[in-house]
């Protein structure tokens, strides 16, 4: 029997996979139930792109609430902010991987970068085929079936459901001056990682005030700034922890207080901890190394 919260909502279960070597790069994989858990806003550098296999997922993208039943396809796009979690009692379930945007771009080649309308795709027959590409990718006993299965799976999405450019269905671009301010602002707290400016230093410095700061920064960020440096410095940690470093040390090098401060940042954006997740990458590199 599921372990549940006051007999209400099932625990939380989650796990990291990473498979070397998929078109010359790193491919993660992420399977998970979530009874309980609600993510903070986060982007990825990469796509994400899961089913939903049980339950009913509720998130928040460009600007609307939506969700995602069994069998739906989720794709989040690179740099987009978006949350997660469950829209009922009872939680649900999805599997994920996160290719990166090259993949995606070489299904049309020459193409730009793959857009969709929207996050939830209602696709049976490819949600079905990303479980089972998932499935073999993570199982790791036949290398081409994977890769095969990933391509097919990666070639229907694309051909079938992203926007067609210049069709005006993108996803909403912020105008040039709101972007120009949080590029600026972004850089700015990237680069003073572990000492960061107030957001009155910061802002003056662009011949803003912090008012008009913070506004260009969340229309375009789709989240304040302190939010999105938290998550920029999980990021940073995560390329700490899959060298090598130890939790302890990652929190100390990109600026958190203490590894308690990284662990609950790291679990609100990835839903694990440093330590699981480190854990899983080295196991990776080991199985790796074996074959």
């Amino acid at each position: 029997m599921e372990n549940t919260d006051s007999g209400k909502r099932p625990a939380d279960r989650i796990s990291w996979t990473r498979v070397h070597d998929v078109q010359g790069m790193p491919l993660d994989l992420l399977t998970a139930r979530i009874g309980r858990r609600h993510y903070a806003p986060h982007i990825h550098d990469e796509y994400a792109i899961g089913v939903t296999v049980d339950g009913v997922e509720t998130m928040r993208y460009r600007g609307e609430n939506v969700y995602s039943a069994a069998g739906s396809v989720v794709v989040v796009e690179p740099g987009e902010a978006h949350t997660g979690g469950p829209a009922r009692p009872e939680g649900f379930a999805y599997l994920a991987l996160y290719p990166a945007t090259d993949m995606l771009r070489a299904v049309v080649p020459g193409s730009a970068e793959p857009h969709f309308r929207g996050p939830i795709i209602d696709d049976p027959m490819l949600g079905n085929a990303l479980r089972l590409a998932h499935r073999s990718l993570r199982a790791g006993k036949d290398p081409l079936e994977a890769e095969t299965r990933l391509l097919e799976v990666l070639d229907a999405l694309v051909r079938r459901h992203a926007v067609p450019p210049g069709n005006g269905d993108g996803p909403r671009r912020p105008d040039p001056g709101s972007a120009r301010i949080a590029r600026s602002l972004a850089e700015r707290l990237a680069d003073e990682l572990t000492r960061p400016p107030p957001l009155a230093e910061a802002a003056a410095e662009l011949g803003l005030s912090r008012y008009q700061a913070l506004r260009a920064f969340r229309d375009v960020m789709g989240m304040p700034p302190y939010a999105w440096l938290a998550q920029h410095r999980v990021s940073r940690a995560r390329a700490l922890l899959d060298a090598g470093h130890r939790p302890a040390d990652a929190a100390a090098l990109v600026g958190f207080a203490d590894q308690a401060h990284l662990t609950r940042w790291f679990r609100r954006v990835l839903g694990v901890t440093p330590g699981v997740y480190r854990n899983s990458v080295q196991d990776a590199t080991v199985r790796r190394t074996a074959s």
